[in-house]
């Protein structure tokens, strides 16, 4: 490449762009404190220099770039899996991708609050219990199961696509597959025109993701400009043992895993799931991620489409290993803090609800507060003790993110290398995936 841009790689220019986002950030937060800001009138008006680059520049950036990876979640999903669904020589194929997805999901979710727990009881992070906060915290009502259910299959499919609600999403996508791979030509030369459609989308995507430094560079300014030290401060202890179990379990328990169940390198899925996870704990959304992750498993780690577009935009959805985790330490936390002993039935329900709730509240805005309010609940702790881990838990998010959106992709691999939809070859090649994520904007008239 002769621009400048590309003699890096997009996951050191995103690292770069990470890295000097942490540095403003923590810059302008010691610069522009309440005695040190620089204000100033224009008709009238008063301006601040602190408000103008963070609330101002820096924020709005940042929203557009978040904007622009959602825009692309919902189109991605459903013309990526109609894709998948309706080239489908075997309909029980779908069952079976199913049930493979949702149990991995599920086993992983349970071994997450498993290992949460047992850390924050070895390593109690609420011991000293003289924690206090201003911050009052009220629980919503999480949905029954049944409503879940029924919630899942779409009245209106346009409006669910207006929602983004991804569960109906996927059904109705899954329901439309099916038909167009059962009605012949008609069906086939539609099924051309979604593959037509999926590679520009594809395409979109790649666009996007050579713009993420600049992306990545506003939200870590923004973050590292408003977050409190003071708050990590007293919260190190808890914030310091989420993250250890967080990376504990996204390197060691996912490694076991894809090793045992697929005999795949997971030092390759680590290495291929840089950018992803950089992208990951950057926005802190799975589903804003989910087109970079997409990417990722088909032209990196090798997934077929047929496998990629069903558990990708599932787990998304459902698997919630970073929250579990949170929720387990959390729990054991506030139990702490509160001196309220917990018997091992306690725990035991603890493991039981934050693994059921990972799907029962999927879809939910604030799932994860929602899910441990559930939790404490559940063993008669004061929800109001979510107070207390609010302000660290926007930092903890994105490392939840990461392992979330890495977990997804083990899963997709496991699954994909069990009905031979795995191209292995891809999946070793350590340059697999990197032609296709570069896009020449100097040479684009060339190039098309």
């Amino acid at each position: 490449m002769s621009s400048s841009a590309h003699k890096y790689s997009l996951t050191a220019r995103i690292f770069i762009g990470m890295a000097a986002g942490i540095l403003i950030g923590v810059l302008l937060q010691l610069l522009f404190d309440d005695s040190g800001d620089f204000a100033f009138s224009v008709f009238g008006f008063e301006f601040s220099t602190y408000n103008i680059l963070v609330e101002g520049i820096f924020s709005t950036l940042g929203q557009i770039f978040i904007a622009s990876l959602k825009m692309l979640v919902v189109p991605l999903v459903f013309v990526s899996l109609i894709c998948g669904t309706s080239t489908l020589s075997d309909p029980s194929k779908l069952g079976r991708l199913g049930a493979k997805s949702v149990g991995l999901y599920i086993v992983t979710t349970a071994i997450a609050i498993t290992l949460a727990m047992s850390m924050a009881l070895l390593f109690p992070p609420g011991e000293s219990g003289n924690l206090s906060t201003d911050v009052v915290y009220q629980a919503k009502e999480a949905p029954s199961l049944s409503d879940v259910i029924v919630n899942m299959f779409p009245s209106n499919p346009i409006n669910s696509m207006a929602q983004g609600n991804m569960l109906q999403i996927i059904v109705f996508a899954v329901l439309f597959g099916i038909a167009m791979a059962m009605t012949g030509d008609a069906g086939k030369r539609l099924t051309a025109v979604f593959e037509d459609i999926n590679t520009v989308i594809m395409r979109l995507v790649t666009i996007i993701m050579n713009l993420a430094p600049y992306g990545v560079f506003v939200l870590m300014a923004k973050l590292f400009a408003t977050v409190s030290a003071e708050t990590i401060y007293d919260l190190v202890k808890y914030f310091g043992l989420v993250f250890i179990v967080l990376i504990i379990h996204g390197l060691a328990t996912y490694s076991i895993l894809l090793k045992l169940l697929s005999g795949l390198s997971p030092i390759m899925l680590f290495r291929k799931m840089r950018d992803a996870a950089l992208f990951a704990f950057s926005t802190s959304s799975s589903s804003a991620t989910l087109p970079v992750t997409m990417e990722t498993a088909k032209n990196k780690l090798g997934v077929g489409n047929s496998v990629s577009s069903f558990t990708l935009p599932l787990g998304a959805t459902i698997n919630m290993d970073g929250t579990a985790i949170m929720q387990g330490v959390a729990t054991v936390f506030i139990a702490q803090v509160y001196a309220v002993d917990l018997s091992m039935s306690d725990y035991l329900m603890v493991i039981l609800t934050a693994t059921l709730a990972s799907i029962g509240t999927a879809g939910v805005p604030g799932v994860g507060l929602i899910m441990l309010a559930m939790v404490l609940q559940q063993v008669n702790l004061p929800v109001e003790g979510i107070a207390l881990i609010i302000g660290v838990d926007r930092l903890l998010d994105m490392t939840r993110t990461a392992v979330n959106i890495t977990g997804d992709c083990m899963v997709s691999c496991i699954v994909a290398k069990s009905e031979g939809d795995l191209d292995e070859k891809v999946f070793n090649d350590p340059k697999a995936g990197l032609k296709e994520e570069d896009v020449d904007f100097e040479h684009f008239e060339k190039n098309t």
